[in-house]
């Protein structure tokens, strides 16, 4: 008992992170683009973060290092949310989980983690998953990026930011959860505003449509459940392994998969299997408890 709640808490927030992408077409078809929709979403989160927490805003002015962390969480979402969307959903799920892939490289660079052979196989097990699922079958590996559409792209600079955001969260672990938190949720609410409206000026992005119940309330229902994913997170990972929250995380990808098939909003071909498989895998190996050196 004492380690369920926690696990728990995990699988609540994979839950509600593999389903998202449905509540997202949902206030799509109403005309509220994703870039606007994570805008709103993350200003109610903030808004609510810091009714509660009056403090916490104070103590994220005083970590400038906070900025990196605002940045790569928005990003994050931006790429994320859209991809999610508009995209096939376990395709823009597996290409997100490459994320355990970007983290060999990140740590390397900006912790001096030096990657081991485990992390290497990490790396190859990854990348050719991709292959698997970006590359048309038939079709030599040159043809990776020509595979590659923006959609894709997304998904996979979302994984990257995201692989930023966890070796940043590690290298700020000093700094208040409440001051993280608004780092987050502000970085969310600020890059997808200035996204959109710049997508708005461009012709890319529509504007947003006039406020109506139907839409209202599904955004406010989803932004509730991101707060509730991201307080489930804290408590599980506060109490658990990192091996074991990486590993429970991973439910993510059966949620995002079952519940797009069962939706009929992704295709599930062979190849993507094989290539999901060994990303998954790769995930998978990432959340093994390192060994400590002999002494």
């Amino acid at each position: 008992m004492h380690y369920f709640l926690p696990a728990l808490a995990l699988l609540l927030n994979a839950l509600i992170w593999g389903v998202s992408w449905w509540p997202f077409r949902l206030l799509q078809g109403a005309g509220l683009h994703p870039l606007w929709a994570t805008a709103l979403l993350y200003a109610v989160a903030l808004v609510a973060l810091l009714a509660l927490r009056p403090g916490a805003l104070r103590l994220a002015w005083q970590h400038p290092a906070l900025w990196l962390l605002a940045l790569a969480a928005g990003l994050t979402n931006v790429c994320f949310n859209w991809a999610v969307t508009v995209g096939d959903v376990v395709r823009v799920v597996l290409l997100f989980y490459l994320m355990p892939a970007w983290s060999v490289l990140l740590a390397w660079k900006l912790l001096g983690e030096v990657p081991t052979p485990l992390a290497l196989l990490r790396l190859l097990l990854a990348f050719a998953g991709v292959v698997l699922v970006v590359v048309p079958p038939g079709q030599p590996l040159s043809q990776l990026t020509t595979g590659l559409s923006a959609i894709d792209g997304l998904a996979v600079a979302g994984g990257f930011f995201f692989a930023l955001t966890n070796v940043l969260l590690r290298r700020l672990h000093h700094v208040p959860d409440a001051a993280r938190m608004v780092a987050m949720f502000g970085g969310a609410a600020l890059l997808a505003g200035l996204s959109a409206g710049l997508g708005w000026s461009m012709g890319l992005v529509p504007p947003p449509p006039v406020l109506a119940s139907g839409w209202v309330v599904v955004a406010l229902a989803l932004a509730g459940a991101f707060i509730t994913g991201n307080w489930a997170l804290q408590y599980g990972a506060a109490r658990l392994a990192a091996s074991a929250t990486a590993l429970i995380m991973l439910s993510e990808v059966v949620f995002a998969s079952a519940s797009a098939w069962l939706l009929d909003a992704a295709v599930l071909s062979p190849r993507t299997l094989a290539g999901g498989a060994l990303i998954v895998l790769a995930a998978l190996l990432a959340s093994l408890p390192a060994r400590r050196a002999p002494t």
